[in-house]
């Protein structure tokens, strides 16, 4: 059977296209091939792929291969060289044709999905698997598609069963195939047998639980040199491989590939083996093997220049996890500043030292799976900030404190409504061990988006020329704003109560938590704060 769907030119990856794109008489499909996604690249808007997860990871995939197509996978003659070189091309408008078609045709044999011949090497799985592995004890596709549940799982998105699933299209199938490489849970998975000796745990991915952070331009053109790291002095382009550029399968019994630079680290610190089996002429999958890639996992987590890595009370580094409950605004500070405030000591990711030098417009785009270490998975994270790499540091230097200072209003007030609306409900219950979350959440869904909206508005104040004083915060302006809506959230939560005596007792008692005086002073209203 002949390998089928090469990802290079088969329509999978779906995309939003610019305004003007298509007016010299191109076509505009809704999915275009990986190829495309290179070449027509500065016509492209942005990726239009619904699950952050498996966007955060296809961006890592593109990033690698921007770098290889460009030439800026090395950086022999230090950063400098290699800044002049990204401006170049910027100054073309477009990746270099020549380079995409030269590396495309030396590797195109490793970019087919499927790819079932003896010599076969299906892009990102390991051919092994159907070898290795119980074919009557597969996966099935609805372990593969993260959005479905599988064996006795609940329901998430869609009810499926197992005995007759929906089988997902290429385009799915190779999307879920990244999400499990970069996202996947640790523990028990297939058995697979290597060496006489058969196992059943995998180690968790490089990115789960984590939250990544993304500079994004007008153009997925931009988003991608935006991207983009100047590697060390060191790295040799020729040894820092790619998984689809290796010239063996590594040994499931041996360590880990050594990650010699950023294309490696970008695309091949998966924990997992994959191997795809289509339905008939690769349109659609109908099984799947997942199982662990190598016996012994890596020491560290891999370094990674898109997240936030901040330090545990133990020492220990590890990057911020994801949150749906947390906005990007409050994150915003650690992404801006080289040396952010915070008891963790966040580091900003890498990426946003050089990002800034392709356009001071660029936003950010936080893409992340809130997870726990093992299997559990619960929410997507996906949202973008307006333009802001303007204000990163080296740049501005009077912002960085109004930044700081802003995001650090609004969650103080933020904190204080949570600790008033958790006093107040336990003295009106009269149980001081009580959690106290019906007052909480509901005061935090009435407080955290309406300061969020407050931030940005102020954000958009801020002074981008370095000159005016503390960045043109009106601190005491913010201060007041931030706490009327506290105190806003506090009253719409406690008005039922407070008709009561024990309950308005009760409130009062507590409202002065919203001011940050614990001391039973009387509470000044608002606008006297």
């Amino acid at each position: 059977m002949p390998a089928t769907v090469n990802i290079l030119d088969e329509p999978l990856f779906p995309v939003r296209w610019s305004p003007d794109a298509g007016h010299s008489g191109g076509s505009r499909p809704a999915r275009v091939g990986l190829r495309d996604l290179l070449v027509r690249s500065h016509e492209i808007e942005s990726l239009a792929v619904p699950d952050a997860p498996a966007h955060s990871a296809l961006l890592r995939i593109l990033y690698a291969l921007t770098a290889r197509v460009t030439g800026l996978d090395e950086a022999k003659n230090g950063p400098d060289d290699w800044q002049l070189l990204r401006e170049e091309i910027l100054t073309e408008g477009r990746l270099p044709r020549t380079g995409i078609e030269n590396y495309f045709a030396r590797y195109r044999e490793r970019f087919f999905l499927f790819d079932p011949r003896p010599e076969g090497r299906p892009w990102m799985q390991d051919p092994r698997l159907k070898e290795q592995c119980d074919a009557s004890s597969t996966a099935g596709v609805n372990k593969l598609v993260v959005t479905r549940p599988a064996g006795n799982n609940h329901s998430w998105f869609r009810h499926t069963s197992d005995a007759r699933p929906d089988l997902p299209t290429a385009s799915d199938a190779v999307l879920n195939l990244l999400t499990w490489h970069y996202y996947g849970p640790s523990g028990r998975c297939s058995a697979r047998e290597v060496g006489g000796v058969k196992s059943a745990s995998a180690k968790a991915g490089p990115l789960r639980t984590s939250l990544s952070y993304h500079p994004e331009g007008d153009t997925l053109f931009e988003t991608l040199l935006a991207g983009l790291v100047p590697p060390p002095r060191e790295v040799d382009a020729e040894r820092d491989l790619c998984p689809w550029e290796w010239d063996e399968l590594p040994d499931p019994d041996g360590p880990p590939p050594a990650l010699t630079g950023p294309c490696s680290r970008l695309t091949a610190a998966s924990m997992h083996a994959l191997l795809l089996i289509p339905e008939g002429d690769g349109d659609k999958v109908r099984d799947a093997y997942i199982t662990w890639a190598y016996r012994t996992g890596r020491g560290t987590r891999p370094d990674d220049d898109y997240l936030i890595w901040q330090v545990s009370k133990q020492g220990n580094t590890y990057p911020r996890p994801a949150s749906s409950n947390r906005a990007l605004w409050r994150d915003l500070d650690a992404l801006l500043l080289i040396d952010p405030p915070g008891v963790a000591r966040p580091r900003r990711p890498a990426v946003f030292e050089w990002a800034a030098d392709v356009s001071s417009e660029l936003r950010v785009r936080a893409l992340g799976f809130e997870q726990d270490g093992q299997a559990k998975d619960i929410q997507f994270v996906d949202a973008v900030t307006p333009p802001v790499l303007g204000f990163v540091e080296k740049r501005s230097v009077r912002t960085y404190p109004a930044v700081g200072r802003l995001r650090v209003l609004g969650e103080r007030f933020g904190n204080r409504l949570d600790r008033a609306l958790r006093r107040a409900w336990r003295t009106y219950v009269n149980d001081p061990k009580d959690s106290a979350d019906a007052w909480a959440q509901e005061g935090a869904a009435r407080y955290w988006p309406a300061a969020e909206r407050e931030f940005w508005d102020r954000f958009a104040l801020l002074d981008r020329t370095g000159t005016a004083l503390d960045g043109g915060l009106d601190a005491v302006a913010a201060r007041k704003a931030f706490l009327r809506l506290a105190v806003r959230a506090f009253d719409d939560v406690t008005a039922s109560a407070a008709r009561t005596q024990r309950g308005a007792k009760a409130v009062e008692e507590a409202r002065i938590e919203l001011f940050g005086d614990r001391r039973g002073k009387p509470a000044a209203p608002p606008d006297a704060a």
